[in-house]
């Protein structure tokens, strides 16, 4: 077995960090890259040495670190460049370890539609749909048909909910076709699209997989994602509340037939749907180590990026399948930098920043007081991860532990997650279906537009004001005009009713977030009606549609694709008819 003395991460942010920790305690240097707007941020001064780079997906500047950094291997972390089968390769010509899995397996699974047919010859359960690239709408409109609608879009190379169209009737095909067509290129440089029944309610259950050059595939059991918002993973936990314990050998018996149908190597994850009557289906392979690997290595004790290191180093796997147990529950909540009422984006300074601590509390994060979220990477920027003994003793300490996080300067999802955990519905371990997108964040504004301000408060540090009533202390926040965070917010709130509110104002169509028109769907002089979309803008990795507020005919459209807007920004005006 050869021994690493030095490895590259050719990622940021947390995931870094959690590379790093891991490095350290085998006794291996770290080296960082960072890209312009990444020069302060804290994985780059936790780094033994750190490299420029002008884009973290920039093969050959990568590698040219790695080459002056005199490293042996390179991690990927997630996301960028760890699904690239083409950068696995060129580390391999270049003489450098990718910890991470085959280049072939990469490929096999990088293409949702022949990951399908490969799951297929194996004897893997898939959601009913096809294995070809659909590429008319009007083929969408008949496997619509034959399915029945709602049906889903995906992008052939997509993943992480990007490049998923859900397609409600036969209206929506042509522009949904063509939405995950863009995101799929954009992302991923693959336009390619496939169609899948959609199932109503399911549970997304997924299991954590690792395998050695040795021959050993060991499932370490499910993680329940199901708690999404627009397919993108909020809340996570192991095990799953619905997941019985020959559900559970089953999908463990899916997961290593589907590792070995590729040849896998590394941690991998096998994602599925389950259906409401315990049916599982595969539906795709993440072929790297996934942002929720944490509540596994909580609940199994094992350390999966340590794993994955050893495995590149040819060590065999350090457990057996009989090895591998559950015990207790852990839960995660991604803490994203965006609006917990509308889930937009907010990137900027970060005024104040605590961690919680305690028994079984764990955080992955790379934020710090004075850092900066900057809007060109995706919002999550922590991890808040806690483990005990039962569910609701996990539901508990999550409850305490958010309740100690303090992260001021920027929106972040603290006070959805503090909803979640005490909504009667996650508690019975019901799905959640539709409360994410529609009841939760409408709870939330409530309560802040209750808000009364003290009248008789002392400014503390951070923005936080000391009252006192009766003698007794109050830690408290006041919601002034003077404070530029609350006018952000604010400014941001009245940008989105302008925006969306049908009928109301003077129709005027602004960018409720910063970010890059990718589409401008209308010009002057159009008719429109309330809810088409206007423009399409990009802000942190998410598209966003941009809609009318009402009817009527659209004036002075102020935008052009390509350009970058900021929140609050015209698009355009629609009068009345």
């Amino acid at each position: 077995m050869r021994r690493f003395q030095r490895v590259l991460v050719a990622n940021r942010g947390e995931i870094a960090l959690r590379v790093f920790r891991a490095c350290r305690e085998l006794g291996i240097g770290c080296v960082a890259v960072y890209s312009e707007v990444d020069r302060d941020a804290i994985h780059v001064t936790r780094a033994d040495d750190a490299y420029l780079v002008d884009a973290y997906l920039d093969h050959d500047q990568v590698l040219g670190a790695a080459r002056k950094a005199g490293v042996e291997a390179i991690h990927p972390g997630y996301g960028f460049l760890a699904e690239n089968a083409a950068f696995a390769r060129r580390c391999a010509e270049e003489g450098f370890v990718f910890i991470g899995p085959p280049p072939d397996a990469i490929d096999a699974m990088g293409s949702k539609i022949r990951a399908r047919e490969i799951m297929l010859a194996a004897g893997v359960p898939i959601v009913p749909g096809t294995t070809e690239r659909v590429t008319d709408p009007a083929r969408v409109i008949e496997l619509g048909d034959r399915y029945g609608w709602p049906i889903a879009l995906k992008a052939a190379a997509g993943g992480g909910g990007k490049g998923l169209k859900v397609v409600a009737g036969p209206d929506e095909a042509e522009r949904a076709l063509e939405a995950a067509q863009r995101e799929g290129q954009s992302y991923f440089g693959d336009d390619a699209v496939y169609v899948e029944k959609y199932l109503a309610d399911p549970r997304h259950v997924e299991v954590q997989v690792m395998a050695d050059t040795h021959g050993s595939v060991v499932s370490l059991h499910e993680r329940d994602c199901t708690l999404q918002r627009r397919h993108q993973k909020i809340v996570e936990e192991t095990p799953s509340p619905a997941v019985t314990p020959a559900i559970r050998e089953q999908l463990g018996a899916m997961a290593i037939a589907a590792a070995r149908a590729v040849g896998y190597v590394g941690a991998g994850t096998i994602e599925c749907l389950m259906d409401t009557s315990g049916d599982v289906f595969f539906l795709e392979m993440n072929t790297r180590i996934q942002v929720e690997h944490t509540i596994t290595e909580m609940a199994t004790g094992i350390d999966l990026v340590r794993e994955q290191i050893l495995v590149a180093q040819g060590a065999p796997l350090s457990f057996a399948q009989d090895e591998v147990v559950l015990r207790g529950h852990a839960i995660e909540c991604r803490i994203n930098a965006e609006d917990p009422t509308t889930f937009l984006p907010s990137p900027g300074r970060v005024t104040r920043y605590r961690e919680p601590a305690g028994p079984g509390v764990r955080v992955d994060s790379a934020l710090q007081e004075g850092g900066e979220i900057v809007p060109q990477y995706d919002p999550m920027v922590a991890k808040l991860v806690v483990w005990d003994r039962t569910r609701d003793a996990a539901r508990a300490r999550m409850r305490r532990a958010l309740d100690e996080m303090v992260v001021e300067g920027v929106a972040t999802l603290i006070p959805l997650h503090r909803l979640i955990m005490e909504a009667p519905e996650f508690a019975r371990g019901e799905t959640c279906a539709g409360l994410v997108e529609n009841v939760w964040p409408a709870q939330i504004e409530a309560a802040r537009v209750a808000m009364v301000p003290h009248a008789f408060a002392t400014p503390a540090r951070g923005g936080t004001y000391i009252a006192e009533v009766d003698g007794r202390r109050f830690e408290v926040r006041l919601h002034v005009p003077e404070d530029p965070v609350l006018a952000e917010a604010r400014g941001r709130r009245e940008a989105r009713r302008a925006a969306g509110s049908a009928g109301g104002g003077l129709g005027a169509v602004v960018s409720p977030m910063q970010g890059t028109v990718l589409k401008v769907e209308v010009a002057d002089g159009d008719a429109v009606t309330a809810g088409q979309v206007i423009a399409i803008v990009e802000a942190m990795k998410m598209e966003n549609e941009i809609v009318a507020p009402r009817a009527g005919v659209v004036e002075g459209v102020a935008v052009a694709v390509g350009q970058a807007v900021g929140a609050g920004q015209m698009i355009c005006v629609v009068s009345g008819e």
